[in-house]
């Protein structure tokens, strides 16, 4: 499923609103996030990490789609920002080492991701000790989310206790889940209700 095409058309109405309900909730769920650095997976145009400019020491944006970061990029110098920092990188087939993080947050990604468990193994590698993952993503649903993009090959949204057994397997402490979120969208003339969840965990390990 490309997003390449999406990009100029990405910031819509809809997205920009749920975006700052997002955004505040990771807000709520990180305490004192002045001098943390934090990294956005599937970052997309930025609306999520861009609400969060001044509550972060330091943002970084990573995204595989460069359609996506030259709009942020242009976000970014437009809006004269000095501590986002967008990235082109692809996760899941490649790695990265240039830094760690205290934070690292990712909105509506892991359900396009095949290997859940390998790409939430390399975020717990890519913290620091005593940080936190945030997960926001889909509820498990019928398919219907995804019923006009023939190309999707993700999942279906998640059961909480998959993700928990995951990130608990990983290793991560303090794991707690919950359904936070309720909206719609049209599909074929049709109102399609859905929910999303987050999931947040500490790495208390060594680095």
């Amino acid at each position: 499923m490309s997003f390449k095409n999406r990009a100029n058309e990405w910031d819509n109405d809809k997205r920009i609103n749920r975006a700052k309900i997002l955004s505040n909730k990771i807000f709520d769920l990180v305490e004192n996030g002045k001098n943390l650095t934090v990294m956005e997976y599937g970052c997309a145009t930025g609306l999520l990490s861009f609400n969060l400019k001044d509550n972060f020491k330091k943002i970084t944006l990573i995204d595989n789609e460069i359609e996506m970061i030259k709009i942020v990029q242009k976000k970014i110098k437009d809006n004269n920002i000095d501590n986002i920092f967008p990235l082109n990188i692809d996760l899941i087939s490649e790695n990265y080492t240039e830094e760690k993080f205290d934070v690292i947050y990712t909105s509506l990604t892991l359900h396009h991701i095949l290997n859940t468990k390998d790409i939430i193994k390399k975020f717990y590698e890519l913290l620091n000790k005593n940080g936190i993952l945030i997960i926001i993503d889909l509820d498990k649903e019928d398919g219907t989310f995804h019923i006009n993009s023939p190309s999707f090959k993700g999942h279906n949204g998640f059961e909480h206790s998959y993700i928990n057994n995951i990130m608990n397997e990983l290793g991560f402490k303090d794991i707690k889940i919950e359904s936070f979120y309720k909206d719609t969208k049209i599909i074929k003339e049709k109102i399609i209700p859905y929910s999303l969840f987050y999931a947040i965990g500490k790495k208390l390990n060594k680095n």
